[in-house]
């Protein structure tokens, strides 16, 4: 079978993709693969790391507001389709699977007129423009949150989860916590603003960094690679509590996340089926920033269910987040409760659901 993947941009649209990848290789492996991105997204990077074929086309996405940028994106789209056909029919697809980003929009539309299966993949409670757009012409509609599925025809759209959730499965907790330093058998609250950060998170958390030397559990805390130095200047003048480790990223996250027991982090569709996986009660700050502000609306998806707080970043200062912190890692009673909350929110075999809808639109041509 030759499956052509797409998807780019940030993270949340690459990892899952990789993940799927990964998940089928092992459980066929004479499918072959050519993945299909921008030469300025991420992508570009991470995908041949893979030792995964990779070919680039040229689009941009869409501005919201009316500007002449937009026509000029509507002559890309144009061409990056015609590129897209011309590259599929030489691939000789069997399947295209887009999992997010402006790059889909030509690829997965490209097959759709060819006639070749086609899945979207939307790790999000609230869908983008591309995927919204796609949803007309493609085959299936493969969702994350059961309040996607409001956004999508019915009968197209299945809930299967997001594939990276079972790459932090059967992890060694106990080895990922002592690699960072930290007791294994020792309370465990991880703090991280994403690969990059967040500033609003690190000056939270630097203007309590006495009071968390006090508690009697322990803190791994990201600071992103941006503001790593920034940070240890900080800490240089107020000092580093022992029970407090500070690191500007960890490489093997899903090990370290295997260990512990709450997550203060952004509300990124990636992170939230990493910790549902787990069953990994979360204090989510969501990015303000971010289209259509998703990161709330994922957030508040977990919330309604009992697996997580939420505390909006206007709200957000070293007392409310300590004070959360306690309310929930102090409490056992509400900790196990919203672990339990959380595992019957993750979906553990979500790479194994989108090849079974592969397969299933396969076989029908």
């Amino acid at each position: 079978m030759k499956i052509v993947v797409s998807g780019g941009g940030t993270g949340g649209h690459i990892y899952p993709a990789l993940a799927l990848i990964r998940e089928i290789k092992k459980q066929q492996k004479d499918c072959t693969f050519l993945y299909i991105g921008t030469q300025q997204g991420l992508e570009s990077k991470l995908v041949p790391r893979e030792n995964i074929p990779f070919k680039s086309i040229h689009i941009t996405g869409f501005k919201r507001k009316l500007s002449f940028e937009n026509i000029k994106t509507i002559v890309r789209f144009l061409k990056g389709v015609q590129e897209s056909k011309k590259i599929l029919k030489e691939f000789g697809a069997d399947v295209v699977i887009g999992t997010g980003g402006y790059v889909c929009g030509p690829v997965v539309y490209a097959a759709a007129k060819l006639g070749i299966p086609t899945i979207i993949h939307e790790q999000n409670s609230v869908p983008g423009l591309t995927n919204k757009f796609l949803s007309k012409y493609v085959d299936k509609i493969a969702v994350c949150f059961e309040e996607a599925k409001n956004y999508f025809p019915k009968q197209k759209t299945i809930l299967t989860g997001n594939p990276r959730a079972s790459e932090v499965l059967n992890q060694d907790g106990e080895k990922g916590l002592r690699s960072v330093g930290l007791d294994p058998h020792r309370a465990t609250v991880l703090i991280v603003g994403g690969s990059r950060g967040a500033r609003p998170i690190n000056e939270a958390v630097l203007k309590v960094m006495s009071e968390l030397g006090e508690k009697p559990y322990q803190v791994l805390y990201v600071t992103g690679d941006v503001h790593y130095e920034k940070v240890s200047e900080e800490i240089r003048l107020i000092g580093n509590p022992a029970n407090v480790v500070i690191k500007p990223f960890v490489h093997n996250m899903p090990e370290v996340l295997a260990g512990v027991d709450l997550t203060v982090a952004r509300a990124g569709a990636t992170t939230l089926a990493e910790l549902t996986a787990l069953g990994i009660p979360s204090i989510l700050i969501p990015s303000p920033y971010v289209t259509n502000n998703h990161q709330e609306k994922n957030a508040r998806a977990l919330v309604s269910h009992g697996a997580a707080e939420i505390l909006l970043e206007k709200d957000l200062s070293g007392k409310s987040l300590v004070s959360m912190i306690d309310s929930i890692l102090l409490d056992n009673e509400k900790l196990h409760s919203m672990k339990t909350a959380a595992k019957k929110q993750g979906i553990q075999d979500a790479a194994d659901r989108l090849f079974h809808l592969i397969k299933q639109l396969t076989k029908k041509n």
